[in-house]
């Protein structure tokens, strides 16, 4: 054995490359961790983590284990810079796209119109054949005409085809043919069928999954490609796992195969990483917030459960109703509201914060790159907030001058004086978010007043407190390197994949053995899985989950299966368990027949994931930590003197009392008139709110 292991994680971000270095020495157990940042080098996304790794001195022929995420796929779908698409579906369906659905956002517009599909309706061709719900062929497929039809898709550019036939989630067979034969008669185009992607119902769903597939793949797969190429001309030879939207990681080759799956892998990783590390302090009841440059992203996390689901969507907001993709994603909640986030004023002289951006280029006008409008970053400058002698560690030179402009633009508009605008922003920007967080906890039947706040991103420790303090929460957690936190998340991660399939089963003498069926042939096919990439069938752990719903309803909610092992007692425990989550999502519960719609199996091994180990301290004391003071703006509670301290400096055991700002290169904490902060075994800074 080796005597030291070392695991980096990176995580490529729409202006910073984040590199997590985790070096444990197997002799000892002492940990070494680094951090580093680099610009994201776009249209090259493989560059930049190749530039991080050589910014943070670390030679990949020494990494056994390296994870990846990236926002190449999110990228290239709201961008729209992906591959020529078609679409093949059963004959009759050929509109599937354009009809879409009717619960549209902006449902009283009467000058509605739909987003433009990725595939136009000349690409979009069908087949005969079809297949029953119950998985029966109705009628038997017929592929006479793909020649012809393959051949107006050259004639046409098409680089990707998408495949998607009705009801082939409950038999894929049909999926299979076509995707076989296309590949026979044309081995360079890239295929996706909707059956490798997801099992579940709802065709227009799996159709737009299928094409969204298919328009990243040739895109993702040249980038991943790319960087395994990039690492392994620098002699890496160890495990490379790429991030994924369900909070676990899957291997290169599975993710080149349908890369959708990693959609929304940087805020999966961050929240992933709030479990865990509510797992390890104690804290298994969390609401995770991610403040970054552009957005901030919210998510619950109840009993240490990270809650996937499949109904997610891009590009929707309260005028469109976006475009739906099937995939198992972390339940998030997402708004235009970051450190770059553009404050103005509308025609009735009322103040909003976002969901513009400034970006990374001009950006806020902080950072003298040509940005004339105020933002959040901006008013934390002018408030003290954030010290203007350490804008971003020191590495840049804060334009003071060019922020008094902003501001002093915006307040002539206002009518009022630039400070009162600075402290208009950042209350908004925090009303804003406390609306998101109210979204994924009160919304959803949960008092955020039984949580922690965990907060991480660039931003989420400067708003953290002022937020909690609206919920009525009682403590707020900053973890260790909060701005490069999501990368630290997949450290945490397993590899794992979520198989979802639907079937309905309805009550009766027959539904045990049923579901019994359903859960064993769901669990064969990911240990099949699990095994061809050389994982042990003991090493999988499989986690069950039902979908379930009152008879002939719409929608359905999914609660835990005991065990693996279906039986009636197991049933009943379902059903109780279904009635209590119910009525929580939607406040009653019915006295009607319960019937299951399909199973959410969850399998998942570790792969190299890491032990924390507490941090050595050196018998410093508080004081040493301390750097000044200064006056700091909390825009609610007044201007107060506040300590400043230096977050690198802080080590396990230590504790002091509020106004007090925290700085590290990364970070800025900002600590209310009132608060006790405390510092934890593993670095991990405690803020008790309200406590003297």
């Amino acid at each position: 054995m080796s005597d030291k292991t070392i695991r980096v994680a990176t995580d490529v971000g729409g202006t910073f490359t984040d590199l997590v270095y985790f070096e444990t020495d197997n002799a000892t157990g002492r940990q070494t961790i680094r951090t580093a940042k680099s610009d994201t080098t776009p249209p090259n996304f493989e560059q930049g983590v190749l530039n991080v790794l050589a910014k943070a001195d670390v030679d990949p022929a020494d990494i056994a284990f390296f994870a990846h995420g990236t926002t190449v796929v999110i990228n290239a779908l709201t961008e729209r810079k992906g591959a020529r698409t078609a679409l093949i579906t059963t004959e009759g369906f050929r509109d599937v796209l354009e009809i879409a659905r009717g619960n549209r956002p902006d449902f009283f517009n009467l000058q509605y119109v739909k987003p433009q599909p990725f595939v136009p309706r000349y690409l979009c061709r069908e087949v005969p054949g079809r297949i029953a719900y119950t998985g029966e062929e109705r009628s038997p497929l017929d592929l006479s005409g793909l020649p012809a039809i393959l051949e107006d898709f050259r004639a046409e550019g098409v680089e990707a085809i998408a495949i998607c036939l009705l009801h082939s989630y409950a038999d894929p067979s049909h999926e299979e043919a076509v995707a076989a034969e296309i590949r026979r008669l044309w081995p360079e185009v890239s295929v996706v069928a909707s059956h490798q992607i997801t099992r579940e119902w709802r065709e227009y769903e799996r159709a737009s999954t299928a094409v969204l597939s298919a328009y990243v793949q040739p895109v993702a797969s040249r980038y991943l490609g790319r960087l395994e190429d990039g690492l392994a001309s620098k002699d890496f030879g160890g495990q490379l796992y790429v991030m994924q939207s369900n909070c676990g990681v899957d291997s290169l080759s599975a993710t080149r195969e349908i890369p959708i799956t990693m959609v929304e892998s940087g805020p999966a990783s961050g929240f992933w990483g709030a479990a865990e590390l509510g797992r390890i302090i104690g804290e298994p009841n969390v609401l995770a917030l991610d403040i970054g440059g552009t957005t901030a992203k919210c998510s619950l996390i109840e009993n240490g459960h990270v809650k996937i689901m499949t109904d997610y969507w891009i590009e929707r907001d309260r005028t469109s109703s976006g475009y739906p993709i099937m995939v198992p994603v972390v339940d998030l909640v997402e708004i235009g509201n970051g450190g770059g986030s553009i404050a103005w004023v509308d025609d009735f002289g009322k103040l909003h914060v976002g969901p513009q951006s400034a970006g990374a280029k001009p950006g806020p006008a902080a950072y003298a790159r040509g940005g004339i409008e105020a933002t959040t970053t901006d008013a934390n400058l002018a408030l003290g907030r954030i010290d203007k002698d350490y804008f971003c560690g020191g590495t840049i030179t804060a334009d003071m001058k060019a922020v008094d402009g902003a501001l002093g633009a915006l307040a002539e508009k206002l009518g009022i004086a630039p400070i009162e605008a600075a402290r208009g922003i950042v209350r908004i920007a925090n009303n804003n978010m406390i609306n998101a967080l109210k979204l994924v906890s009160l919304n959803r039947g949960h008092d955020p007043r039984d949580f922690t706040l965990v907060a991480f991103g660039g931003g989420g420790a400067m708003h953290a407190v002022a937020l909690a303090t609206e919920l009525g929460m009682k403590k707020v957690v900053i973890p260790r390197g909060a701005s490069v936190f999501s990368a630290w998340g997949m450290m945490m991660s397993d590899l794992r994949r979520d198989y979802f399939v639907t079937r309905l089963i309805e009550g009766g003498d027959a539904r045990t053995a049923a579901l019994a069926a359903l859960v064993g042939e769901t669990r064969d096919r990911a240990l099949r899985q699990f095994e061809a990439e050389g994982v042990a069938a003991d090493k999988v752990k499989l986690v069950p989950f039902i979908k379930c719903r009152y008879q002939n309803q719409e929608h359905a909610v999914e609660v835990e299966l005991p065990a693996t092992f279906v039986d009636d007692a197991a049933i009943q425990s379902m059903i109780e368990h279904f009635h209590a989550a119910y009525e929580r999502e939607y406040t009653y519960r019915l006295d009607a027949p319960v019937e299951i719609v399909g199973l959410h199996l969850v399998a998942s091994a570790e792969v190299g994931k890491l032990e924390m180990v507490a941090l050595p301290t050196t018998g410093a004391t508080v004081g040493q930590a301390v750097k000044g003071r200064r006056d700091v703006d909390y825009a609610l509670e007044g201007v107060h003197p506040a300590t400043i301290y230096d977050l690198e400096k802080l080590e396990p055991g230590m504790s002091f009392a509020g106004p007090a700002i925290l700085e590290d290169p990364g970070t800025t904490v900002v600590i209310h008139p009132g608060n006790r902060v405390s510092i934890d075994a593993y670095g991990n800074t405690h803020i008790e709110l309200g406590a003297h």
